[in-house]
């Protein structure tokens, strides 16, 4: 099921309308921190969210805007991760500076948080994950997670910066959107995915 065709979840129709109102929160509650308001809003489209995910050899997750608010900025991504092998142990990242917003568009899994870790890396200072979507990173492997959840279309789960997160158990597949809130300015301010025209 593609972004464009978003289906009804256990709370009700999850809509365009329905990421629209999300991003427009996190922008409200931006604003509200910062001495001087961006000076546009950014739309995204539901087309173009869909251009960019279904490009092929993307990655699993594809920066769509980052946009500078003054004292904090916000970047919005998409992301896609297919099927997870039987008794997989699952993988883990957390992020130094940046929380994450998860809003699930469709699939379904079994998203884990916090807890204890092992193998834990930094992520490579060069790589697309620091200098284009989330900023300094570890990765790691779940030993233990303090909080296990399935998810599904129209779920929200916020996550803090610090703390561990990965998917465990996807049937099928799992779509969804990240709105990234970023107080030490790490994501690079300005960004546009390639796919998409600037504002």
């Amino acid at each position: 099921m593609s972004i464009r065709s978003l289906s009804v979840a256990k709370a009700g129709y999850v809509g365009v309308g329905s990421i629209a109102a999300l991003l427009a929160l996190g922008q409200v509650v931006v604003m509200s921190q910062s001495t001087r308001p961006a000076a546009r809003a950014i739309d995204i489209s539901a087309a173009d969210i869909q251009r960019v995910i279904s490009a092929p050899n993307g990655g699993i997750d594809r920066q769509l805007h980052v946009v500078d608010m003054g004292k904090h900025s916000v970047g919005v991504g998409i992301l896609r991760r297919g099927k997870t092998p039987p008794g997989a142990t699952p993988g883990a990242l957390s992020h130094a500076n940046v929380s994450e917003v998860y809003y699930i568009v469709s699939g379904s899994g079994t998203l884990l948080t916090g807890g204890t870790v092992k193998d834990v890396k930094p992520v490579a200072d060069d790589s697309d994950t620091v200098k284009v979507l989330v900023g300094p990173s570890s990765s790691a492997t779940f030993v233990h997670a303090a909080q296990s959840r399935k998810v599904g279309p129209g779920d929200v789960v916020i996550i803090p910066p610090g703390v561990y997160h990965g998917f465990g158990d996807i049937p099928d597949h799992v779509e969804y959107l990240s709105v990234r809130s970023d107080v030490d300015h790490v994501l690079p301010a300005g960004y546009v995915h390639p796919l998409l025209s600037r504002p």
